[in-house]
């Protein structure tokens, strides 16, 4: 047997050390190509997963809120999960009307998604971002925003007024 046939004959049953690393490499690369997987899988994923969205969520007491005024709520995300922190929360204006008619309006602007405030005196609601304001109502008074907030459903029940949750409504 010539030297040729020798190296030809021991290539294909003892790995040399290019093959060896180069074998390495593919398993390093399905590896890390796994490690980015999980979590895009996860996103995909979660909608199926995710708790019902629509629940109904206790705000406080009919005699904690005034009649006539818009009040900040505070109340558990539709679907929290355990890792969330305080972005589990969600926040909306609560205002109480004659016979106990409740009316909860989303606190981010349908432009961008800042937080607007109330202002009593002149009765509207202001986003300090881009300058959208907002009527009582909810409905587009001025600036940017093409939308009106979105209402949340409420109720009276055992005399606890609740907010019924759903997804962040973002614009």
């Amino acid at each position: 047997m010539s030297s040729e046939e020798r190296e030809f004959s021991t290539q294909g049953y003892s790995p040399s050390r290019r093959r060896f690393l180069e074998l390495i490499s593919y398993l390093l690369g399905a590896i890390a190509a796994g490690l980015v997987a999980i979590p895009i899988v996860g996103a995909y994923l979660s909608p199926l997963l995710a708790a019902p969205r629509d629940q109904w969520r206790r705000v406080g007491k009919v005699s904690d809120f005034p009649v006539g005024n818009f009040v900040e709520v505070t109340f558990l995300n539709a679907s929290p999960v355990p890792w969330s922190g305080v972005t589990a929360k969600q926040a909306a204006w609560l205002r109480r009307g004659p016979n106990d008619h409740f009316t909860a309006l989303t606190i981010y602007c349908q432009h961008l998604g800042c937080p607007v405030r109330w202002e009593p005196g002149s009765q509207l609601f202001f986003c300090p971002c881009h300058g959208g304001v907002y009527y009582a109502s909810g409905a587009v008074a001025a600036g940017p925003p093409e939308r009106a907030l979105p209402p949340y459903q409420t109720r009276v029940r055992n005399g606890q007024v609740e907010i019924k949750t759903a997804e962040i409504p973002y614009p």
